[in-house]
């Protein structure tokens, strides 16, 4: 597992000319980037120059998968940008490679005309939840309510999971909030998918599964610190033509909802090599 910092020193873009930036990478063991640290990037690109406003949503398509082993370029592409609203395009690429592209949305607060919000649909508390099999010594602290692995492919349940986590000795601000969430959103609804379905779990990823996030949009409701406790609850209500479909709500500790995220992405099998091999 990396450390908070490490994700924080991916998150210091390195600017090249006006609306350019270079990022790297997080130090893994995976032969492509987690698309959670592009996600988290594209929103602190989108953010630059605007730091009376804050994110409001990202949607993101995942078009290529980028190299752990190469720095990122990432553009930013400002459409609008007004007292209450801004939005741009963020694309990120590796030479001619593009990789993903993001469609930022910006807002400022306002006071309440109306508002309601859900509370958590199953009550848990962090004490109370297990560490996720290989997420221990790491920053980023993950607990799965129930003890569920998703990686055990004969661990059948219902399409739905709910997820503890924080990034210990994160930043306080909102924008590093929104950031270390988003790249959080991004870990667990392919898993999801695969719980109702014996023999398919996420241990089987790019062995004999394909297995990749399409896109992914992100809404944020309140400020958040992603150093303290925060439950993502997935559910999946949809798998078929190789496809997935999940969404989640994230709370507080205390059950406040304070961000909402859907998920497309692609789940069938690995193409056989030539002569029969996966």
């Amino acid at each position: 597992m990396f450390s908070t910092k490490a994700l924080l020193d991916a998150l210091e873009l390195q600017p090249v000319e006006a609306d350019r930036y270079r990022a790297e990478n997080v130090p893994g063991g995976h032969g492509v980037v987690f698309g959670g640290q592009l996600l988290a990037q594209s929103l602190v690109a989108a953010r630059q120059g605007h730091d009376d406003k804050r994110v409001k949503t990202i949607h993101t398509v995942f078009a290529r998968g980028a190299r752990p082993d190469e720095p990122l370029d990432v553009v930013v592409d400002p459409m609008q940008a007004g007292r209450t609203f801004a939005s741009s395009t963020v694309t990120i690429s590796q030479g001619d490679r593009l990789c993903v592209r993001s469609i930022v949305l910006l807002d400022v607060d306002e006071p309440d005309l109306i508002r309601h919000a859900d509370g958590p649909v199953r009550p848990s508390r962090p004490d109370d939840a297990p560490a996720m099999p290989g997420a221990e010594g790491g920053d980023w602290e993950i607990r799965v309510v129930g003890g569920v692995d998703i990686s055990d492919p004969e661990a059948v349940g219902p399409a739905e999971l709910d997820v503890w986590t924080r990034f210990e000795g994160a930043p306080h601000d909102p924008a590093s909030g929104q950031a270390l969430l988003a790249y959080a959103t991004d870990g667990f609804l392919i898993g999801t998918a695969m719980r109702p379905h014996e023999g398919v779990g996420q241990a089987l990823a790019h062995r004999t599964l394909s297995t990749g996030v399409i896109s992914h949009t992100l809404t944020f409701h309140e400020p958040l610190d992603a150093g303290e406790w925060l439950l993502l609850s997935h559910r999946s209500p949809y798998a078929g033509h190789g496809r997935t479909y999940g969404r989640a709500d994230v709370f507080t500790a205390a059950g406040e909802l304070v961000a909402s995220f859907v998920q497309d992405a692609m789940v069938r099998p690995m193409p056989e090599r030539p002569g029969g091999a996966l």
